[in-house]
């Protein structure tokens, strides 16, 4: 039979064949077909011919061809078929379809859309038809049935579709279905329909199989629904990592059920690849993930990022055209979350209100911790992203080489932040991967080298963290390390110093490094710039620190433990310490040539030599040799001789070039230091030991050795006490004039006599063991350098220029200031009472030492280090500030300033005052560099020595212990603040509020301790008044800043503004102001600028925080995708917010009503007054224009808005516009009386040009006001309430013709038309003319 079929459809006309298929039984032709597809013989070719054989031009033909076509389907769907069979029945199926009638097309689809909802597909090859059909169907013209209605052909393909995604589909074949779409000619809407379908089948679908079908789903956005297909897999993954996360934080019995780690993070990698690939294909993708993204982030930067979202967005940086747009906006988000997050740290109001959520910079370094699963796409935009963080807000400029914040304080912190978030992403990203160790390392050197004019402290940190984490894995890199050796000489010597200690790891391992580096700074020995020189010297002795010679001390048994950058990489045996010994022997060879070099080389290498011993203690005996043979040079060997020391040989003079050759003071300095260690580490080790004889021997040379410089030391000390000024031709009458030759020789002379007085200080005060003659030769040479300082202080004073400006650091050490402190103030030891006596009994020795521990703890705030031995280490640093706190606040506690200066009136501050300003700054240099180790610091302070509670001491928060010392000065202040005005001493009382300040910080904001200090400090304000600005400043700011920290300062505003103006008076001068005297502080003297510009300041920021808030529900409204109900969840989810809003800006307006009434005296008060008033009139715009986005929505505006409009057009619309017009009466009152003292012109212009300063904020004023009337018009349309009744027009800028006023002017024609044109500028007219006559 088959035969037949076949060769009846060879013939030219089918009519044969019709006839012959009509014969047939139902059935018979269904079985032929069926056996001839199975034995997979010729199954297409019987197809054909069937269909050749039954034309759709008439009813029987079209029905068996349905019959055909389904019973096809099914054999095929059935899964019996051979492949090929089965690929080639389903090709023939295609090519029919289009043949078919519309109805029957709606047939089969109906019959497809029927199978997928039953799950009735066996293995969806079938599937492949489908598109065909509907696409057939959609060209179809005819009207179909459906319902009761007809629909055209593209109208029944819609309904078709939209059942198909309306029902259910089998998981398995979701990725079929999806796919078959792209083949489907799609509206928009029906392209929605199918995204929103496969969308919301990610849930239940296996992760594994969500790649194929993200896919799919990118290849069908190319049809449009962009943004859908984009914002449906970012939700969907920011979900899944959602609960990721939680399920890894909570309960570890979970584990089980959820998707382990690396599996869900290589699903999320392939698809981040597939969609930037999609990026690639489809700019428009591109384009609209950053519209998106952006859109999210128009109210809170957090909003839509998440780690897949920024992995993604890192991914797209790989494509050119992104790049730049990319890393800008993760840029500007970094930056913003941190300052979203210093708002709402800085206010109590904000954090009550807006729920606390993830960082990006938090994200961020997730996004590296998860690239560890191959995300190698990701790692170049993270390096990128990194590196552009720290190149935008890093430190900026610098100044005498120290890094200056171009910022205010309050930005810098952001951008420190962005700072350190970009090093830490460049660390971690290092860590992972090996691929770009290389390029991170290239680009943190570059920039070292080419930066030279910028900071780069920040680069070098990393550097070190780098290197300090692989020094082993960097080896590979040493030749780009090698090749940045090359520029040392021509870099800063700052730099030099932080770039060799950062690599410093790596010269221990490789030695070809270390080789490299050392013929470097041997050129640079002999280059010709002082600073290649310095580099060199310093070099070298971070070389000498850091090579350990065999049987140096080990680190316990030194003063200083070493740096942690040796504990990762000591590869030392004992062939490396031998070498080494030959090695350092080599370099103090070098350095002793540098003892002929310039003052500035040789003072580095006397800084230096203190630490290398230190560390490397059997190099001692070559150092000290060599500083032996150094002061020998300027050293007066004969006892009877005056004075003992060479100044002269000290001093260079070239021509009339008077210079400092040899730095003495610091040549002695380092002597009596590496003495006092030697005597203090070295001697008691050998006395220990029991030694042969040759080495005794040995060491009795070594000993005569420091003998010998103990008696030259001892030597010096007699004979300058016995010394007069004379002897060095310093005294009185000596020119000191920085113009003279002589006068520049003296002074460096007399700086060096004071630093040898210094240094012996020092050295006595260490050997003396509380002896009262050495004491009585301390004082002496104190007396010594007294005098000297005081002629030239003298002298400075009456010179016109300041001369020796630079009052050199101390050269007492840090260690010696806090035993000498603790010696004078509290040795309570009997047997030391008579000796101290002595030091005791001169005040000014005792001023001079606190002094000195003032200028320590200065420098350390200044520069994060302290001048002299250990002041680089960090522990012995923060060791000696406790001691020197301690003793500086028993001092003061225990014998107030008060009682003090009564006793004797003295030039200069009290001793207690001095420490005072001790604690200030310490309290200050602590939370900036100590804060891990605050509660260790607060342990110290505690005087009272209770040694056995010290366990259950550990316990106590640091607010606890914070509150204590608190307490101990508002006792202080509460005293000072008791006596008489006339005895009032402001600087002790400013210094005092801003200890509390700083001390405040350390409190815990919801503790009970920080409500006490907020109830006190109020209390203060409410009951002392006091006429002194600075005091008045520091309290009120000390007030706010505390109050932020438990609620909004509203309130407080309004009540010092009504303060204010009872104070000042009212503008209209007929009217009484009755006087709330709600806070004393504010008094007359205080109100304006002091008070005023306080609150205006305050006021400002609570506008910034509502203008923050609005912007945030304004970005959640913009969510314009949101359905209806939504929508008017978010409004009714906004409504605490909004009612919070409007209750500051009531506050406010209340605040702003009282101050625009206020005669406040012209000036900054009335600037920042109407600048203030500009902002507020944004605000309230901007809450206006919030609700016109609302009312689309939800229709109303909440009752409490209207009375906020209300009482803006009642007590503050027309208030500013009369404060505006008692303005500009005082401005042309005064420049009517600059005319009247007819001075000359030049006198007028500057007045006229302060005026026009001055006005300027007036028309941005009325304009601001005008806005907000604007938009307020527009609400009222939009929410069908009158919100303008209450809003009167203004009158006050009305342009009036005055005839009578106009004829006058008209008849003065001699006068200077300049300054008319100016003045009317500033609509004067009505006072103009008159002001003419008079000048007449």
């Amino acid at each position: 039979m088959d035969q037949k079929i076949l060769s009846l459809a060879a013939e030219k006309t089918a009519d044969k064949l019709q006839e012959f298929l009509q014969s047939l039984k139902e059935d018979d032709l269904t079985n032929l077909l069926q056996n001839q597809a199975v034995k997979g013989k010729v199954a297409g070719a019987l197809l054909r011919a069937i269909f050749k054989g039954s034309p759709c031009s008439e009813e029987d033909g079209t029905l068996r061809r349905h019959k055909i076509y389904t019973y096809c389907i099914q054999l095929v769907e059935s899964g019996d078929l051979q492949k090929e069979t089965a690929s080639e029945i389903v090709g023939l199926l295609m090519l029919e379809a289009h043949h078919f009638p519309a109805p029957l097309l709606v047939e089969l689809a109906n019959e497809f859309i029927s199978a997928v909802r039953d799950s009735s597909l066996v293995n969806g090859k079938s599937l492949e038809l489908l598109p065909i059909i509907l696409t057939a169907l959609a060209t179809k013209k005819e009207n179909l049935a459906y319902g009761k209605g007809v629909l055209s052909g593209e109208e029944y393909k819609k309904q078709l579709i939209n059942t198909l995604c309306s029902g259910r589909w089998d998981q398995q074949y979701v990725i079929q279905l999806t796919s078959m779409f792209k083949d489907v000619p799609l509206s928009a809407e029906e392209v929605e329909f199918v995204v929103e379908k496969a969308l919301s089948m990610f849930s239940k679908m296996n992760l594994q199989e969500i790649p194929p079908l993200v896919y799919q789903l990118l290849v069908l956005s190319s049809k449009g629904s962009r943004k859908s297909v984009l914002e449906g897999i970012t939700a969907f993954f920011n979900a899944v990592d959602k609960q990721h996360s939680e399920d890894q934080s909570g309960d570890e019995l979970l584990d089980v059920v959820t998707v382990p780690s690396g599996e869900l993070r290589h699903v999320e990698g392939t698809i981040i690849l597939h969609i930037v690939f999609a990026i690639k294909l489809d700019y428009e993708l591109g384009r609209e993930l950053l519209k998106h993204l952006k859109a999210g982030q128009q109210g809170d930067s957090n909003n839509n990022l998440s780690p897949f979202s920024i992995a993604l967005l890192l991914s797209v940086t790989r494509i050119q055209r992104f790049q730049e747009q990319v890393l800008d906006f993760l840029k500007t988000s970094v930056v913003k979350s941190f300052k979203d997050l210093q708002l709402l740290q800085g206010s109590k109001f904000l954090q009550n209100l807006v729920p606390h959520r993830a960082y990006v910079s938090t994200m961020i370094l997730e996004v590296v911790k998860n690239s560890v699963h191959s995300w190698d796409h990701v790692t170049q935009g993270l390096v990128e992203l990194g590196f552009l963080l720290m190149d935008s807000y890093g430190p900026k400029k610098v100044l005498d080489g120290k890094a200056i914040e171009t910022s205010p304080n309050l930005s810098r912190m952001p951008n420190q932040h962005a700072c350190k978030l970009g090093a830490n992403i460049l660390l971690e990203t290092f860590k992972i991967h090996e691929m770009v160790r290389q390029e991170i390392l290239e680009q943190v050197l570059n920039r070292v080298v080419t930066r030279a004019s910028s900071p780069i402290s920040h680069f070098l940190d990393l550097l070190s963290n780098i290197v300090m984490y692989a020094p082993l894995v960097l080896q590979s890199c040493s030749s780009k390390v090698t090749e940045a050796f090359d520029y040392l000489s021509f870099l800063p010597l700052q730099t030099v110093q932080k770039l060799l200690k950062a690599v410093q790891p790596l010269l221990k391992v490789s030695m070809s490094m270390r080789d490299s580096l050392i013929l470097v700074l041997r050129k640079a020995m002999f280059a010709n710039q002082l600073d290649a020189r310095k580099s060199a010297v310093a070099g070298f002795l971070l070389l000498l620190k850091n090579f350990k010679v065999l049987g140096s001390l080990s680190s316990s048994q030194c003063s200083q433990p070493l740096s942690v950058s040796q504990v990762h990489v000591d590869v030392h045996g004992h062939y490396n310490s031998v070498a080494n010994e030959t090695f350092c022997l080599e370099i103090m060879d070098s350095l002793r040539r540098c003892l002929s070099q310039q003052a500035d080389v040789r003072l580095m290498l006397y800084e230096g030599f203190y630490d290398v011993l230190r560390r490397n203690s059997q190099l001692a005996n070559s150092v000290m040799q060599t500083l032996l043979s150094q002061l020998k040079q300027f050293y007066e060997p004969k006892p009877d001789l005056l004075p003992p020391l060479k100044l002269e040989a000290c001093i260079l003079a070239q021509g009339d070039k008077i210079s400092l050759q040899e730095p003495l003071d610091y040549l002695l300095c380092c002597i009596q230091h590496c003495l006092a260690w030697y005597k203090n580490t070295v001697i008691p080790l050998q006395q220990g030991k029991e030694e042969e004889e040759e080495e005794e021997e040995e060491e009795e040379e070594e000993e005569a050795f420091y003998q010998d410089l103990d008696d030259i030391l001892a030597s010096i000390t007699n004979r300058m006490i016995k010394s007069e000024l004379e002897d060095f031709e310093l005294d009185k009458s000596a020119d000191f004039s920085q113009s003279t030759s002589i006068g520049i020789k003296n002074s460096i002379c007399a700086f060096l006599v004071m630093g040898v007085c210094e240094v012996l200080i020092e050295y006595n005060f260490s050997i003396s063991n509380f002896s009262k003659n050495t004491f009585e030769d301390i004082l002496s040479l104190f007396m010594c350098y007294k005098k000297l300082s005081d002629i030239l202080n003298e002298k400075a004073g009456k010179g016109k220029t300041k001369m020796a400006n630079k009052t050199n650091d101390s050269f007492l050490s840090m260690k010696c200031v806090s035993s000498l402190l603790t010696a004078l103030f509290r040795d309570n030891t009997q047997s030391h009472q008579e000796s101290l006596s002595v030091l005791r009994s001169n005040n000014e020795f005792m001023r001079y030492a606190v002094n000195v521990a003032l200028q320590k703890v200065q420098q350390l705030k200044e520069t994060g280090h302290m001048s002299g031995p250990d002041g680089q280490n960090r522990d012995k640093v923060f060791q000696n500030l406790c001691d020197i706190t301690r003793v500086l606040l028993w001092r003061y506690t225990s014998i107030p300033t008060s009682v003090e200066e009564s006793g004797k009136k003295e030039k200069g501050k009290s001793i207690s005052l001095l420490c005072l300003e001790g604690l200030q700054k310490v309290f200050s240099a602590v939370q900036q560099f100590f804060q891990p180790k605050i509660q260790q610091f607060l342990r110290a302070l505690d005087v009272t020595d209770k040694e056995g509670e010290e366990r259950e001491d550990a316990d106590v928060s640091v607010t606890q212990r914070t509150a204590f010392q608190i307490r101990q000065f508002q006792r202080s202040l509460l005293n000072l603040l008791s006596g008489q005005e006339e005895d009032f001493n402001s600087k002790e009382a400013v210094l005092l509020v801003t200890v509390l300040t700083s001390l405040s910080k350390l409190l815990d904001p919801s503790s009970p301790q920080f409500l006490q200090m907020l109830s006190w400090t109020l209390k203060i304000c409410k009951e002392n008044s006091r006429e002194d600005a600075l005091f008045c400043k520091s309290l009120m700011n000390l007030l706010f800043s505390l109050h932020v920290l438990y609620k909004s300062p509203v309130t407080l505003l309004r009540d010092l503004s009504q303060d204010i103006h009872g104070h000042l008076g009212d503008i209209d001068q007929d009217i009484e102001v009755e006087k709330t005297n709600h806070f004393a502080i504010v008094n007359l003297r205080m109100a304006a600028p002091t008070v005023c510009l306080l609150v205006l300041s305050q006021a400002e920021k609570v506008l910034e925080e509502v203008d923050w808030l609005i912007t945030k529900l304004k970005g959640q409204v913009s969510q314009d995708a949101l359905s209806e109900e939504a929508s008017s969840q978010a409004v009714l989810s906004n409504h605490p917010v909004e009612k919070a809003i409007i209750m500051q800006l009531g506050t406010l307006l209340t605040f702003f009503h009282e101050l625009v009434q206020t005669a406040l005296p012209s000036g900054s008060c009335v600037d920042t007054l109407l600048k203030d008033l500009c902002k507020m009139y944004t605000t309230l715009t901007a809450l206006v224009r919030y609700y016109l986005q609302v009312c689309r929505s939800s229709g109303g505006i909440p009752k409490n808005m209207e009375k906020l409009v209300k009482l803006s057009g009642s007590h503050l619309t027309p208030l500013c516009y009369s404060f505006i017009s008692y303005v500009q009466n005082k401005k042309s009152k005064s420049l009517n009386y600059t005319g009247e003292k007819k001075e000359k012109t030049a006198a007028v212009a500057t007045a006229m040009a302060r005026v026009l300063r001055e006005t300027k904020p007036i028309p941005n004023l009325i304009f601001a006001i005008e806005q907000y009337e604007k938009f307020l018009i527009h609400l009222s349309k939009k929410s069908k309430v009158n919100l303008m009744q209450h809003m009167k027009l203004s009158t006050s800028r009305d342009f009036k013709i005055k005839g009578n006023i106009l004829d006058m002017v008209l008849r003065d024609e001699g006068e200077d038309e300049n300054e008319e044109g100016t003045a009317s500028e500033h609509g004067e007219q009505n006072k103009e003319p008159a002001k003419k006559r008079r000048k007449k």
